[in-house]
């Protein structure tokens, strides 16, 4: 046999293989069917997570984006409140953010609906708002937190949110009317300008047809007091006129700090503090006392990689260092990022707490150093 035989009989099952895996995947190209599918397994890595798709994307805002996604797997439902793990792959980097779904618990379909405010500084939620396509995949964990209505729902509820905050409560609204919930309801939401507005005329129509849900949205910037029924940050006087009953309602908040802050000494101050359930998705500004300029250096002990303290948190600085530690809502929510901090004194930037226990177990998306650590990373 010759060679020019010889390496035809070898070209030919190749060039057949190549036919069956066009015919496979017509009419699109072996290539892109198999950077999606690679795509699929990096996504799936991380347990707990499921493949997403996305179905339809809009951007309700000059600065959010809604997302509505189809799991591709066996998802099990959420409450309504709660949050996942929206894992998504920027610049070939798997990212992972904590995201609410805002739809109805009782969405039939099984899609997910998710509005997402961009960040300036949000890799996921800048790459979202800029490249989010139908078709695009993603994965998503099993739904997590605390924050989410009884299964024996109060007969007096208060929903507070603030500027992207409303998703959670938005889905607990929603789920209450599809329940053809008979309790009353306040719903009040603070937001800057009326352009930032997502569902406005979906919470318009509630508030006309339901007769036992209120509606109140709050403007803050003063350019545009008059376009609301009250104006301003939220305060004890305001909040007592827009929902006077507001220290017997079982409440939820979620929102800026500020707004957190607020509504968390207004209860504290009138005894209630008991009705009320809050979810942060910022962390509030810890003051430090002068001369508590960032010291020491973190050591990473496992990557065998040291660093000047930045005074940024222990995630931060690790990304920083060129790590990738495990994380998700970098704001000590889904404790993703936990993990052993071998030496040293770490600040919690939730609570100004500062613990110097060595061989403990921390979250570092809300852990600043304080002087020299040692991390198990």
């Amino acid at each position: 046999m010759s060679n020019r035989t010889s390496q035809a009989l070898i070209r030919r099952p190749a060039a057949l293989g190549a036919r069956v895996l066009s015919a496979l995947t017509f009419p699109h190209p072996v290539a892109s069917v198999a950077e999606a599918l690679d795509t699929r397994l990096r996504l799936r890595t991380s347990s707990g997570h499921i493949p997403a798709r996305v179905v339809a994307v809009d951007r309700p805002t000059g600065d959010s984006v809604r997302l509505t996604l189809q799991p591709l797997g066996r998802w099990s439902g959420f409450k309504p409140g709660q949050f996942v793990q929206l894992a998504v792959e920027v610049d070939g980097v798997r990212r992972v953010r904590c995201f609410s779904p805002a739809q109805s618990a009782h969405r039939e379909g099984g899609l997910l609906e998710f509005t997402i405010k961009v960040n300036a500084q949000g890799q996921v939620s800048r790459y979202l708002y800029e490249h989010a396509v139908p078709g695009l995949s993603l994965a998503l964990s099993e739904p997590q937190g605390d924050f989410h209505l009884p299964v024996c729902r109060p007969d007096r509820i208060l929903l507070i949110s603030g500027g992207s905050g409303i998703t959670p409560v938005l889905s607990m609204l929603r789920t209450l009317v599809d329940e053809g919930y008979a309790g009353r309801v306040s719903f009040l939401h603070y937001l800057r300008r009326p352009q930032d507005q997502v569902a406005a005329e979906e919470l318009a129509a509630i508030d006309q047809a339901q007769a036992n849900i209120d509606v109140h949205v709050v403007f803050t910037d003063p350019d545009h007091a008059d376009q609301g029924a009250d104006a301003g940050h939220c305060t004890a006087a305001q909040l007592k006129r827009l929902v006077p009953d507001f220290d017997q309602a079982a409440t939820w908040l979620c929102g800026p700090a500020g707004l957190m802050a607020a509504v968390e000494a207004i209860y504290s101050e009138h005894g209630c503090a008991e009705q009320l359930q809050t979810e942060r998705f910022s962390l509030a500004p810890i003051e430090l006392a002068s001369g508590d300029a960032a010291s020491g250096e973190v050591r990473f002990a496992r990557s065998e990689r040291l660093i000047d303290n930045s005074g940024a948190t222990l995630l931060e600085q690790a990304e920083a260092a060129g790590l990738r530690p495990q994380h998700g809502c970098r704001m000590g929510i889904c404790s993703t990022c936990t993990c052993r901090k071998q030496s040293g004194a770490v600040r919690n930037l939730q609570t100004g707490e500062i613990s110097t226990e060595s061989d403990e177990d921390i979250r570092i998306c809300i852990s600043q150093p304080v002087g020299s650590v040692t991390l198990d990373i």
